[in-house]
């Protein structure tokens, strides 16, 4: 022990703590430390080769006596207190000063999963995991077990329910779309919103990702292990109700499918508690391009007050550090696991805390630009149009409390009012009844007794003639039908497309992975131009004809959910003024501005207490450090 303290006090650390063999500078560490937080591939284990093997006990070592070091000044600075690093992460976000002007929402946060950080369970190897006691050292982690609480708190979805192949992980299949239901929800197409038995991971992994939460300034609040799964409700209840009890009232959360996961937080035993702290989710600026019109109107931040510039995708731009992590963290221990990712979003909460102020001055930059443009344009646009802004608020109520549930309710019962089967399978069985009556009168009889079932499922009493009015009337929801389904199949190309894109060109991403997703856009660009040829097939076949699409109008449509619009119905929705695409353009600059000036208005509250933060912070360490100076030297250098 004489001799491990020996080396210590001459800047090394040996490998073993009795009689070590081996001892490492203290300046090798801390080197390997910070490179390995620039550059997460950069694992221990190619650092150990290009030392001559070292092991890695002694950086295991390193690590602790720098933690240990580190909550000795935090109880001096009196930052040890239940929750401090969370109510404090981000100083824009938490630092609240007197007197200042009231926010729409206290706090933001966003949350989402991610399955690149996965780790090999043992078993894989036919081995047995060695016992490790250690646990995480920061607070950034919630426990399996708090986890767990939440494991039963997700109901069924019956409509999403009809496939239980466990190894299906895909959106859901046109062969199992219901008509007229499933194609309006925007959550079949997102795996994470899917029925929970359906949410797998392949047995090798015990640990098959992490769930993350982080506020709009892209600080790193909590962490969830995923175990063996998908990305289960019970990580974002565990997390939500993390957050609701730390930060308590008026807050918002930003969530890929935050429409369906508030039906579940709200059936869930968090929905009074979430209630009465009034928590509003949302979804995320870029997924919402996915969400339908109607999902929109309700959960993109663009349409809610007070969210600003707040985009709900701080995960993303954490997960493109931490995917970096993945190559080193696959085979290691439990324990090592976890600590390469604290070591990786201590540094990267750092690096943000660094740069806030540029973050900061960025963002009032991008405003206060936005709100220039945007009033100069809609001054022309209101102007030439004859509106004002009373008529952007209008269209928006039109669009999603009283035209568009008309039309929404219409579509959504435009085929579901008639019995089983359709106008082309009723036609093929009268064609080959006519055809058996030559043939045999017993296979008239069956032929006849086909026919008489279908219409008792159709419910009808009176044979349909040609021409009649119930036979044009099936034939145009017919067509109708084959509108819609091409124009779903148009849809579903278009958001693979789009996701294959920002594929592309996320780092990391291999080569031969490249090469593919190149090909498979070649082959979906093909693909959509054939789609769209279908669906222009089936527009002009409807009566009165719908609108065409040409490749041009696909690729400058701003949000997917815009296909809505061309699924009329009965009820006809062209002629409203907030379908009109000059009205919908200048509508959406109007609620643009409105959250540019809403950015510019919370900037100016968390510059303020960003400044106070950082003043305060330097008053309150002068003065740790001077109280030091006297009872522990050592203490007050490493303060300094």
């Amino acid at each position: 022990m004489i001799l491990g303290m020996t080396l210590i006090y001459n800047g090394y650390l040996g490998c073993s703590p009795l009689y070590p063999n081996v001892a490492i500078t203290f300046r090798t560490l801390a080197a390997y430390r910070q490179a390995h937080r620039s550059c997460p591939r950069f694992s221990l284990q190619a650092h150990c080769k290009m030392l001559c093997y070292l092991h890695d006990a002694t950086y295991d070592a390193y690590l602790e006596i720098l933690y240990r070091v580190d909550r000795l000044l935090k109880r001096e600075l009196k930052h040890d207190s239940p929750n401090w690093r969370l109510l404090n992460a981000c100083p824009p976000c938490t630092y609240k000063l007197k007197d200042e002007p009231a926010l729409d929402f206290d706090w933001f946060a966003t949350i989402d999963g991610n399955n690149s950080l996965k780790r090999w369970g043992s078993s894989i190897h036919n081995s047995i995991a060695r016992d490790d006691c250690r646990r995480p050292r920061t607070d950034y982690w919630i426990s399996r077990d708090v986890v767990d609480k939440f494991k039963d708190e997700v109901k069924s979805r019956t409509a999403l329910d009809n496939n239980n192949d466990p190894h299906d992980w895909e959106d859901i299949h046109k062969d199992r779309e219901v008509p007229g239901k499933i194609p309006f929800n925007c959550t079949a197409r997102w795996r994470n919103a899917g029925p929970e038995q359906r949410k797998k991971m392949f047995a090798l992994f015990e640990e098959s990702g992490v769930f993350v939460a982080a506020c709009r300034h892209r600080f790193v609040l909590v962490v969830c292990d995923m175990i063996q799964s998908g990305e289960l409700a019970k990580y974002a209840l565990a997390t939500v109700d993390h957050l609701m009890t730390v930060y308590g009232q008026n807050g918002a959360c930003a969530y890929d499918i935050g429409c369906a996961f508030s039906k579940t937080l709200s059936t869930s035993s968090l929905g009074p508690r979430a209630q009465s702290l009034a928590l509003r989710m949302m979804v995320g600026a870029f997924h919402g391009h996915a969400h339908n019109r109607k999902c929109q109107l309700d959960w993109h931040p663009m349409f809610i007050t007070g969210t600003g510039h707040t985009e709900g995708k701080g995960c993303e731009h954490i997960f493109s550090s931490s995917n970096e992590l993945a190559r080193s963290t696959r085979h290691a221990s439990t324990f090592h696991r976890h600590q390469s990712i604290e070591e990786h979003f201590t540094f990267w909460d750092a690096d943000k805390y660094a740069a806030l102020s540029n973050f900061l001055h960025n963002h009032y930059r991008e405003a206060t630009h936005v709100i220039r443009t945007l009033e100069a344009e809609l001054s022309v646009i209101k102007s030439e149009l004859n509106l004002n802004d009373g008529d952007f608020v209008k269209f928006y109520d039109d669009e999603k409390l009283e035209e568009w549930n008309a039309a929404r309710s219409a579509a959504n019962n435009a085929l579901t009012t008639v019995g089983a089967g359709n106008f082309a399978e009723i036609s093929a069985a009268l064609t080959q009844a006519r055809i058996r009556v030559d043939t045999a009168y017993a296979k008239i009889q069956n032929a006849e007794a086909l026919v008489a079932h279908m219409e008792i499922q159709l419910s009808i009493e009176e044979r349909w003639a040609v021409g009649s009015p119930d036979y044009l009337q099936f034939k145009e929801e017919a067509a109708l039908g084959k509108y819609r389904a091409a124009l779903n199949e148009l849809e579903h190309l278009v958001v693979m497309r789009l996701f294959e894109l920002s594929k592309l060109s996320l780092s990391g991403t291999g080569y031969k992975l490249r090469q593919q997703i190149g090909k498979a856009l070649q082959r979906r660009s093909e693909a959509i131009r054939n789609a769209i040829n279908r669906y222009n097939t089936q527009a002009a076949a409807l009566n009165p004809p719908r609108l065409k699409l040409s490749w041009k109008d696909i690729a400058d449509y701003s949000f997917l959910g815009e296909f809505d619009l061309l699924r009329y119905s009965r009820t006809d929705i062209r002629e409203a003024d907030w379908t009109k695409p000059a009205y919908r353009e200048a509508t959406t600059k109007h609620f643009k501005l409105l959250r540019a000036r809403e950015e510019v208005s919370r900037l100016n509250i968390e510059i303020h207490r960003l400044r106070t933060f950082i003043h305060d912070e330097e008053t309150d360490t002068l003065k740790v450090i001077e109280d030091l100076q006297s009872s522990n030297p050592l203490l007050a250098s490493e303060l300094q």
